[in-house]
């Protein structure tokens, strides 16, 4: 999200309402006139198309008609008729079928420049033009029919397209585009599972895909140069990325094979979450909003700025009726015609509670089940008063979303802020009670000393799914990077870096929050100590599905193992505030260790007592077990155990003494 910052045009307090070339009354944006329809911009039928554009400030509107999506001159311009909304329109009779569009609006006799619009459903190259389409015709095979899986556990595991399938080791044809999930018996060349063979036997349940909507910074029209971004930069919110398609200049192409993707997915039963990045546009001016209706989408500082809570140069304004509306309607349309399962919020925190509330009500109605979560803060204060910013501290006023855990994540590894610092894997004191906030889902436990969490010093969490628990993610230095920069032994120990690793999982898998990794850290994944590789090339971002030793696969099977843990016992995902207080109480350990018990058949578990002790020390600890009962070893454990600890059979009672630098499971099944 490193993106110039420009100027923004307009002024928070007001703006001329125009029409028809007459100035009227100056209003203030919240008396802005507001259309009783949906923002639907462009309607074909083969009889005619009809075109509105909401634009109130607008003293005219034309409607520009072309031939192709880029390159040549409008064959047809029309002016549009305003109506007592603010909204102008205009019919085309015929069958327009295959040709483009862009509206232009003009204000206190200036030309705001061409834009396909807000809310265009189709684009052409670059996504400078609208298309005018039959969105029935890009429907693959038995997409009416098509459904996402039922699962009981949340698994997410996010991906950026190119990273996933751009490596030679991938065996994929489709590199780094959106087909690259419906290809099957995909292998690295040691033979290994790749691709969605690979995620099926992974086991994870949500594939979250980095921003897949049409951006700006890839030119489409050179892919054969390789480009890359993550895609943290907006043009066109409602259409798929053309560099993700085979044929980014043919409009239907990337439209029909994002659905074939997400069909590919449901098919495996894997559901698909979109990241959405409604916060910020890649620039201001140059924006669909501005274009449409200057300043009245971004929100400006106390010096008439463009706001920039987003570190971008610009900061939407979700409180806006208009704003908030578009949000929301483009959340139902990813929905009801991409049939997406859920939603990752880039930088949540600028926006409104009351936006995201209303988001999730519309997201309901249409799947109960939807799954909605995001980065609950800012790079900066958003310009919103006091309490009325989608932070984590606000999720009591947001059910049914989630946040991400920073508590947990740095407590674990060290603070985002440096990455050559250290933390609890490296037996480092200090960290034990931010990472039990993260085991409890952040909830209120009456056993977590909220005084000495990192950056919390209180429970923000009503129900524990309201906690995303992870340790890494795109926007940081891979797991296995990080561990490398901060932690001495493993930058001379592979084992060490293993362990480490695996460590760091045991503790967000077997947490109450929902358990969410980055693509490749199941098989060690580096991205050559690049902290922000939101540009870099594939040298840097690709996964090697190969790898150069051992080690990848005992990562990748003991990742396994873990999600199906999970899957397999209810007391680690007991989803409900009161049974987590009821069943998981924490043991006592010494700093820089953590263990609790979750007990009495935990949410209806069939092993009435487990035990998880996590020793980040570099020497051994003894923790007390209850009296009078005895525990296996979870045979699924073994990182930095001895062979005979491994063993599932092993009686334990009493205590146990923990290995330095070591996860342990135990459990009582009888």
């Amino acid at each position: 999200m490193m993106l110039k910052q420009l100027l923004m045009i307009g002024c928070l307090a007001c703006s001329s309402l125009l029409a028809s070339g007459q100035k009227v009354k100056t209003l203030p944006y919240d008396q802005y006139p507001m259309p009783k329809g949906d923002l639907t911009e462009m309607t074909y039928t083969r009889t005619g198309t009809q075109f509105q554009l909401w634009a109130p400030t607008a003293s005219k509107v034309v409607l520009n008609l072309y031939a192709a999506g880029s390159g040549g001159k409008a064959i047809k311009t029309l002016d549009m008729k305003r109506t007592s909304d603010g909204t102008w329109h205009v019919s085309l009779a015929g069958d327009q079928n295959g040709k483009f569009y862009t509206f232009n609006v003009q204000k206190d006799n200036k030309w705001l420049g061409e834009t396909p619009g807000i809310n265009a459903k189709a684009v052409g190259l670059n996504g400078k033009r609208g298309a005018i389409i039959d969105l029935r015709t890009t429907d693959p095979d038995g997409w009416e029919s098509d459904k996402a899986p039922q699962q009981q556990d949340i698994v997410i595991y996010e991906m950026h397209h190119r990273d996933f399938s751009i490596s030679p080791t991938s065996g994929i044809q489709n590199k780094g585009k959106f087909l690259a999930l419906t290809e099957r018996g995909t292998k690295s060349p040691e033979g290994k599972p790749t691709g969605i063979d690979h995620l099926k036997e992974l086991g994870v349940t949500h594939v979250h895909l980095l921003p897949s909507f049409d951006f700006a910074s890839i030119d489409e029209s050179k892919l054969d140069n390789p480009q890359y971004n993550w895609g943290y930069d907006p043009l066109n919110y409602n259409v798929p990325e053309g560099s993700y398609s085979t044929n980014p200049a043919d409009p239907k192409t990337r439209i029909f094979e994002f659905k074939q993707m997400v069909k590919s997915l449901h098919d495996n039963g894997l559901k698909v979450v979109l990241d959405v990045v409604y916060n910020h546009t890649y620039d201001l001016a140059g924006s669909n909003f501005e274009r449409t209706v200057p300043g009245y989408f971004y929100r400006t500082n106390a010096e008439g700025k463009p706001a920039n809570a987003s570190g971008c140069g610009n900061e939407t304004a979700s409180e806006r009726a208009m704003m908030r509306r578009f949000m929301v309607e483009s959340v139902e349309y990813w929905m009801k015609e991409y049939h997406i399962d859920g939603f990752r919020f880039d930088l949540m925190g600028i926006h409104d509670i009351e936006t995201m509330r209303a988001i999730r009500t519309a997201a309901e109605r249409i799947n109960p089940d939807v799954l909605i979560y995001g980065e609950g803060w800012a790079a900066e204060a958003p310009q919103l008063p006091k309490g009325q910013a989608a932070m984590k501290q606000s999720m009591q006023y947001m059910p049914g979303i989630a946040a991400f855990s920073d508590e947990l994540r740095d407590a674990l590894r060290g603070p985002f802020s440096n990455d050559r610092q250290s933390a609890f894997l490296d037996g480092r004191p200090g960290f034990k009670e931010s990472i039990k906030f993260g085991i409890v889902g952040g909830i209120d436990h009456p056993q977590v000393n909220y005084a000495a969490v990192n950056y919390s010093k209180a429970p923000w969490a009503a129900q524990p799914h309201q906690l995303i628990s992870y340790v890494s993610c795109h926007d940081d230095m891979c797991l296995t990077d990080r561990l490398r920069a901060s932690i001495d032994t493993v930058r001379t120990s592979q084992r060490s870096l293993l362990e480490l690793d695996l460590m760091a999982q045991t503790v967000v898998f077997t947490s109450q929050g929902i358990p969410f990794i980055q693509a490749g850290e199941e098989v060690l994944r580096t991205k050559k100590m690049v902290h922000n590789s939101y540009n870099a090339p594939d040298s840097i971002n690709a996964i090697d599905w190969s790898g150069p030793s051992g080690m990848e696969g005992l990562s990748n099977n003991y990742y396994r193992r873990l999600i199906e843990l999970r899957r397999e016992h209810p007391a680690f995902r007991l989803g409900d505030a009161d049974l987590v207080r009821k069943h998981l109480e924490f043991i006592d350990t010494p700093e820089t260790m953590v263990a609790y018990r979750l007990k009495d058949n935990a949410g209806g578990d069939k092993w009435k007592d487990i035990i998880v002790a996590v020793n980040g020390d570099r020497v051994p600890q003894f923790i007390p077990l209850p009296q009078g009962m005895s525990y296996r070893v979870w045979g699924g454990c073994g990182i930095g155990l001895s062979p005979e600890m491994r063993d599932g059979n092993v009686g334990v009672g009493g205590g146990l003494l923990v290995p330095a630098r070591s996860a342990v499971i135990l459990y009582n099944d009888f």
